[in-house]
């Protein structure tokens, strides 16, 4: 490998969480880079691995299951050489302080970075409906960080939550799109009509199945929200390193 290649800042993604998820978000990162050639695209190193535990039922039962597989994960990518690493699964964020307080390059947060996007994007902001599993809203993930900025988190009624959202999440993960878009398009239709002023989709299985839809509010992808995260620190690895270039095919 080439002085060059070896230099060029690289991502690592912490993903199969599930795996449909991971390969929606890349579509998101690359999407969102300014590239006009191949060699303008940001360096990528993928872990996916979906065997990772469930995170909403360990969580929910009180287990650390997941914890090793995702500490061995970030080891796996470190030593790759990634740079900074994201996770493109809302609920695995329940570990993202401790994976941080471990990592030797920074694990950025989709919360954060969810947020932070908010503020740039709709003005007036007071009312937030949160679509996400019943982990992410119990561990309050995103709640903190919206009432940091002083927003409403608006959740699904009980009922909703379990028969349309969760319902909705894993049938998308396994692989029924169409019966995940029915549910999922339901339970947003309901936030919606809640006088919130975004919709935030906080897992990363509820873009997939709404994909091209419109509801009675702006709709917010914390997926995408992350993968800009990513393209800004790109470009703010690029400006700190003037002697990297990019090479022609």
């Amino acid at each position: 490998m080439s002085h060059a290649a070896s230099a060029l800042p690289k991502l690592g993604v912490l993903g199969g969480m599930g795996p449909l998820a991971t390969v929606d978000f890349m579509h998101k990162v690359i999407d969102a880079t300014p590239a006009h050639r191949d060699q303008e695209h940001i360096p990528v190193i993928v872990h996916s691995v979906p065997q990772i535990p469930d995170r909403s039922t360990a969580f929910l039962s009180g287990s650390d299951a997941p914890w090793d597989y995702l500490l061995a994960g970030l080891r796996v990518l470190e030593t790759a050489g990634a740079d900074v690493i994201a996770i493109p699964c809302n609920t695995a964020h329940l570990w993202h302080g401790r994976l941080a307080a471990l990592a030797h390059v920074p694990v950025l947060h989709i919360g954060k970075a969810a947020c932070n996007a908010i503020d740039r994007r709709i003005d007036h902001v007071r009312r937030v409906g949160l679509l996400a599993t019943s982990a992410t809203l119990k561990a309050r993930i995103y709640h903190n960080e919206l009432e940091r900025a002083g927003i409403e988190a608006v959740m699904p009624c009980a009922s909703s939550q379990e028969t349309l959202v969760m319902a909705g999440i894993n049938a998308v993960k396994a692989g029924q799109l169409e019966q995940g878009r029915m549910l999922l398009r339901g339970a947003a239709e309901a936030l919606a009509d809640r006088q919130v002023d975004a919709l935030l989709l906080a897992c990363t299985e509820i873009p997939v199945a709404l994909a091209g839809l419109t509801f009675g509010a702006p709709v917010l992808d914390a997926t995408d929200m992350l993968a800009r995260e990513c393209v800004a620190w790109w470009q703010r690895a690029l400006a700190y390193s003037p002697s990297i270039t990019h090479t022609h095919e």
